[in-house]
């Protein structure tokens, strides 16, 4: 073998980073020693694998298409060492999710793997579902949680469970009273909406496609909490996830309203990059979603009584 595991490392923290000096910190390397480990790699196969623009070393082509397979080389090759040493590790995992899930879901479950991992580290990113898809195929997160579809050609998912977006106002809004919208209501409406790049978003394009050149929106928000305390307002009607809204519609600060004839149920999905090694900290977590309840049907929350 031509290659060490030490000069993967370099090579990966430095197509990570994009600067030798941050990727030799890092690793707890001296510069030269990086450098010169960068330069034994590459001199090793006579190939470049980065190409200098100012100030920055960023991958050139032979070095975007190693790089998977260079870091599921070598998450292997440190899973095989803790088996080796008669344990596996269950250490710092790295999760991206998006609003609807980070917020309400993937807290708890957070909670319980570092109570049952003692020493166990947990990083976990709320983002939008594009910036999470980006994340990942950087090799910036081990796991995603996310809503909508992926099209990343280097991302994998895994159906975890259904979800359903549900529109909904304050109930003094003219349209609280309502048994039902039709498509003339959900065009006359004022919406606050998740903005562009979320899958909440992607997924009310798509519940209302034909509508969506006629919808007036009127404010686009990051965060689902700002969405609900603008509708509670009465600044206009929203679309969220009903993980979201149960204790809202519990309080009566916020009503559903239904819309029968338009299919606002998704999927909620694991993904990871297709290279990825799968840890053990990694397949506990996605044992322990699987044991996550199912949040009660929106639709249980009756405008009755």
């Amino acid at each position: 073998m031509k290659y060490t595991l030490r000069q993967l490392e370099v090579f990966l923290a430095t197509a990570h980073h994009e600067n030798l000096t941050r990727a030799a910190d890092s690793l707890a390397m001296s510069q030269s020693a990086a450098s010169s480990a960068l330069r034994d790699l590459e001199g090793q196969f006579d190939v470049q694998l980065f190409d200098r623009v100012g100030k920055r070393l960023q991958l050139n082509e032979l070095g975007r298409s190693i790089r998977p397979k260079a870091q599921a080389l070598l998450e292997q090759a440190n899973g095989l060492e803790a088996a080796l040493a008669g344990h596996e590790e269950i250490g710092h995992l790295r999760v991206g999710a998006t609003m609807s899930v980070g917020n309400y879901i993937a807290v708890g479950i957070m909670t319980r793997y570092m109570l049952e991992q003692p020493g166990a580290r947990v990083e976990l990113e709320v983002a939008n579902t594009s910036t999470i898809v980006r994340k990942l195929a950087n090799f910036e997160l081990d796991l995603g949680m996310v809503e909508g579809e992926n099209l990343h050609p280097d991302l994998k998912m895994l159906y975890w469970k259904e979800d359903e977006l549900v529109v909904f106002c304050a109930p003094d809004h003219e349209l609280a009273g309502k048994p039902w919208l039709h498509d003339e209501d959900l065009v006359q409406a004022e919406w606050i909406v998740r903005e562009q790049g979320s899958g909440t978003r992607q997924n009310f394009e798509w519940a209302l496609h034909g509508l969506l050149p006629q919808l007036n929106i009127k404010l686009e928000l990051q965060h689902t909490e700002a969405i609900k305390r603008a509708v509670e307002a009465g600044l206009g009607v929203g679309c969220l996830s009903a993980i979201t809204l149960g204790d809202a519609f519990r309080r009566g600060t916020l009503v559903p309203l239904p819309v029968p004839h338009r299919d606002f149920k998704r999927g909620l999905y694991f993904v990871r990059h297709r290279n990825k090694f799968i840890s053990a900290g990694m397949r506990r977590w996605l044992e322990l979603c699987q044991e996550e309840q199912p949040e009660l049907g929106v639709m249980e929350y009756s405008l009755e009584g």
